[in-house]
């Protein structure tokens, strides 16, 4: 009961509307693909009109294109508008921002992993609705947001950081590990018995899990939900977890400019969080808008990333309507230099996507290009000769003898601070 009250308290201060937005969600839970396409419509339009009249960069967009917002009159007319990327949010911020008055705004800013930050303001109101979207997708396992969690994220911390981030954690019942020595890891792993929820970066969970499972560890008796976010969740990654904490990972998809775009299901399914975005797919890439952000309007946003959307026609047996997001394929935009031609970072996925599919082979990995024209596989399992021979076939399949490659087995590929890349290109 204390570690409620302390939640709420820290919740009324910083986003109050949270319980308000969480009890809109779990009701359109009920709607139907009909109802969220009409609520989806109505808060489309509502954006584009307050991105004309607030926004400086839009109504110039709009006045450019000889358009109105009242041009807006179906979902398919968001075609209508030219795709926006990263690029884009950082060159017109200014611009982009709109000078809609709010009680509240906070700073906020993206991990700059993939390029350059970005920082933008965003208010209290679409703050409030993307967190409830998490806590909508934690009560479809039982779990209440201030229950005891434990949070796997990167850090580098200055003192001043590290005491404020632990006051914030312990009014959110959540612990972390600061180190990675083994003292730090034995006392983080007993730790983990009174948890009834993980959460962060995969990578790191599942490096967890490879120590519980090293040592024997019996898995915590009140877990309920472990949740994977901020990476790629492999597929390599699943058994170690599961032998380690009894359940296997789920996935949150998200990103701080675009809100949570789709949380996995009991049933598996990942679906999209129609109330706060429209998804669409070009060219097999995600295009997003945001419903709720009008301090800061993405429309039509180039996130990124390769998806797979599932059939219009498929339905999940969890009972929601809400659209499925069947795979997060990739990142878009590393290239891969050969000797002669140059080739998308995507092989890679399919490299080790087919190595699943043709045998059943798992493997976790890395790829460093440090010369044009060459490749270091870092593999953190060991090959037998047959499975070395498998790997080779399937580099060679894709790169042919554009490339010189070197494969290294036995690899430790965690990295303590910072989400996981599985390619790195240093040219």
């Amino acid at each position: 009961m204390i570690q409620k009250l302390l939640f709420k308290i820290g919740q009324k201060l910083r986003n109050p509307f949270i319980d308000s937005w969480l009890l809109f969600l779990k009701s359109s839970e009920s709607w139907t693909l009909e109802d969220l396409k009409k609520y989806q419509l109505k808060k489309l339009q509502e954006l584009v009109k307050i991105a004309y009249s607030k926004s400086e960069y839009y109504k110039r967009t709009f006045d450019q294109l000889n358009l109105k917002p009242s041009d807006i009159q179906t979902l398919e007319d968001l075609n209508k508008l030219p795709l926006i990327t990263k690029e884009d949010l950082i060159i017109f911020n200014n611009d982009i921002h709109t000078n809609l008055e709010a009680s509240k705004v906070f700073d906020a800013s993206t991990s700059g992993t993939s390029g350059a930050s970005l920082k933008f303001k965003r208010e209290e109101k679409a703050d409030s609705f993307n967190r409830a979207s998490i806590f909508r997708g934690y009560s479809w396992y039982g779990v209440k947001p201030w229950e005891s969690n434990a949070y796997f994220w990167g850090f580098n911390f200055t003192l001043h950081k590290k005491i404020k981030t632990k006051i914030l954690d312990r009014f959110q019942n959540r612990f972390r590990i600061f180190s990675y020595d083994d003292i730090a890891i034995n006392k983080f792993i007993k730790s983990l018995k009174r948890v009834s929820y993980i959460h962060g970066y995969s990578s790191m969970i599942y490096e967890i899990a490879k120590k519980i499972n090293k040592k024997g560890i019996k898995a915590p008796l009140k877990l309920k939900l472990i949740k994977g976010t901020s990476e790629k969740i492999q597929d390599t990654y699943q058994e170690e977890i599961q032998k380690a904490f009894g359940l296997k990972m789920i996935s949150e998809y998200g990103a701080a400019e675009t809100g949570i775009i789709a949380f996995e299901c009991p049933q598996g399914n990942m679906h999209i969080n129609m109330e706060g975005v429209i998804v669409e797919e070009v060219e097999n890439e995600i295009i997003v808008t945001n419903l709720q952000m009008h301090s800061f309007p993405i429309i039509r946003y180039k996130l990124g990333d390769y998806i797979k959307l599932a059939p219009k026609n498929k339905k999940c047996n969890c009972g929601l309507q809400h659209s499925i997001l069947e795979e997060v394929t990739g990142r878009i935009g590393a290239v891969v230099y050969g000797k002669k031609k140059n080739y998308p970072s995507l092989y890679f996925y399919y490299i080790f996507k087919n190595l699943v599919s043709k045998y059943e082979l798992y493997l976790n990995y890395k790829v460093i290009q440090n010369k044009r024209g060459t490749l270091v596989f870092f593999i953190e399992q060991a090959l037998d000769h047959l499975e070395f021979i498998k790997l080779e076939d399937e580099i060679k399949n894709y790169f042919k003898d554009d490339i010189i490659y070197e494969i290294k087995m036995n690899q430790i590929l965690f990295s303590k601070n910072e989400k996981q890349k599985s390619f790195i290109s240093n040219l």
